[in-house]
Parts: C-alpha cells; sequence; structure tokens
C-alpha cells in the first residue's frame, strides 16, 4: 500500500480518544508552552490526600494562586526541611521539557503542602461530560427532571 496507505490505515484503526491524544501531541509540539496533561475535559479523577508525604513520581492536582483551574502534573522533586518539617514540592507535565515554575504564581519557585489537592488514584473516563452538559445546557438538566417526575407520577406503586 506505501507510506500513505499505511497511515491513513493506522488512523483509521484508532480509537477516538487516541486520535485526540495525537492530534494534542501535535498541538503540544507546535506551542510548547501549553501544558498537556492525562486527564481530558468530562474525566472524573479520584484523589486520595493522606498524612504520607509526597514522593517524586506520584501524580498531584494542585491549585495555582490566581488559576481557577487545578493542574493535574507529575512531582520531579521533593525538598523536606528538616527544621520545619514543611515540604517544597516541583512538578513537570510528563510531555513538557521543562518543570512547571512558568505555571506558578509570579515569583513562586516551589508548591507548598496547601497547593497539593490531593494525589490522583485512578480516573473514570467521560463520566464527568453529564455534569458538563447539565451545567452548560439548562434545558437538557430541566427535561431530566421532568422526566423522572413523569416516571414517579406514571409509576403503579
Amino acid at each position: 500500500m506505501g507510506f500513505v496507505g499505511d497511515t491513513v490505515e493506522s488512523i483509521r484503526s484508532m480509537q477516538i480518544r487516541q486520535v485526540v491524544s495525537q492530534i494534542i501531541s501535535l498541538g503540544e509540539a507546535r506551542y510548547r508552552n501549553r501544558p498537556l496533561v492525562f486527564a481530558f475535559e468530562g474525566d472524573i479523577l479520584f484523589l486520595h490526600m493522606s498524612k504520607e508525604p509526597i514522593r517524586t513520581g506520584e501524580i498531584v492536582v494542585f491549585n495555582v494562586d490566581g488559576r481557577e483551574i487545578p493542574i493535574v502534573h507529575r512531582v520531579i522533586k521533593v525538598h523536606e526541611r528538616q527544621d520545619t518539617a514543611e515540604v517544597d514540592i516541583l512538578t513537570k507535565g510528563d510531555n513538557n521539557f521543562g518543570d512547571d515554575r512558568l505555571l506558578y504564581a509570579q515569583g513562586q519557585l516551589w508548591l507548598q503542602q496547601h497547593h497539593i489537592m490531593g494525589r490522583a488514584v485512578g480516573y473514570l473516563p467521560y463520566v464527568g461530560w453529564v455534569t458538563i452538559i447539565m451545567t452548560e445546557k439548562p434545558i437538557i438538566k430541566y427535561l431530566l427532571i421532568g422526566a423522572l417526575g413523569l416516571l414517579v407520577i406514571t409509576s403503579k406503586e
């Protein structure tokens, strides 16, 4: 078939999530300053925050001062202060070349414990779309409530 035919066949055999991931990766190659995470819009992340210290290699969800949306990235460095028992954390997106210091607040070099929302321990793809759709399109929410109300009224018990 040749190179073009093999490429087209390869793209056709991909699932939609793989195609989206490839497109985002190509966009990442063109716009390097945009972070890329493994969780897509509509995915629900399961977070766990235990008393155990955060270690290098763990995937954490954190909030940065001045940003609304939490970021999901991997921990690449952890500095534990012996005198105060505080922990400084440095993160990096898996597909980024450099660390996340450009994403942090102005003048901030490390994340502290209060920035961390939790460790990502699992996720459910697409489940969050229900909430997103009902928030963005309130008519869907009202139709669903109406259908449930009709179901309650017409039930035989």
